[in-house]
């Protein structure tokens, strides 16, 4: 759930498995801040999706958290969401920009080269994601994603969000690469995890060792 003022440092998203319940979303949200929470489409038809979606979306932003919709745009219009991921390169970035980006953001993921991030920057996405959802399978996060992550970073203004890994504690090389969000899923959602502990302990880890970014 977020704060009054967010902290100072890189911050959480969430990244919903596919099939997780609402009451796993919101035991997370209860657990410390978070910035916004992704929902992937998978390979859900249009309306197992809706119905999968409706739910936790209503959950995630009834506690304040940016919900993104990764997959159909109509069914981001029909939730409201407050936010498109787009993965289907520079052509259908810009189409959703110009379709939707007046009225929520519209982020980006795909790019597994500096030339493809520097391509996709060109069309000023709100946020550009270094990973693949699901991907999240090794306990640390995949190093491309820490590479591209920090020189992003470093380089250009538009946000990043960086890929951890499956263990809690990967959460720590993705803060250092200078993110301003890390996404965890496994880490979170896997089976026998307690959703609340982990988003409490990922949020404990950042506190204790995230740089803080200036003001």
């Amino acid at each position: 759930m977020n704060d009054t003022t967010p902290p100072n440092r890189c911050r959480i998203v969430l990244i919903a498995p596919s099939g997780v319940s609402a009451d796993r979303v919101r035991s997370a949200l209860a657990g410390g801040d978070v910035a916004s929470l992704i929902l992937p489409q998978y390979d859900l038809d249009e309306a197992a999706f809706q119905a999968w979606v409706e739910p936790i979306a209503a959950t995630a932003q009834a506690l304040g958290v940016a919900v993104v919709i990764a997959g159909d745009t109509r069914i981001a219009g029909r939730v409201k969401a407050d936010g498109l991921h787009v993965e289907t390169g520079k052509a259908g970035l810009l189409e959703a920009i110009d379709d939707f980006q007046a009225r929520m953001m519209v982020g980006c993921g795909g790019a597994k080269t500096r030339d493809d991030a520097l391509e996709l920057g060109e069309a000023q996405p709100d946020y550009i994601f270094f990973g693949r959802f699901g991907y999240d399978t090794k306990p640390e996060a995949h190093s491309r994603n820490l590479s591209l992550g920090q020189w992003w970073a470093e380089m250009v203004e538009i946000p990043c969000i960086v890929l951890a890994g499956s263990e809690l504690a990967s959460v720590e090389a993705v803060a250092a690469t200078g993110c301003e969000f890390v996404a965890l899923s496994a880490a979170v959602f896997a089976e026998g995890v307690d959703p609340a502990q982990a988003v409490a302990r990922a949020n404990a880890l950042l506190d204790e060792t995230a740089p803080r970014f200036e003001d």
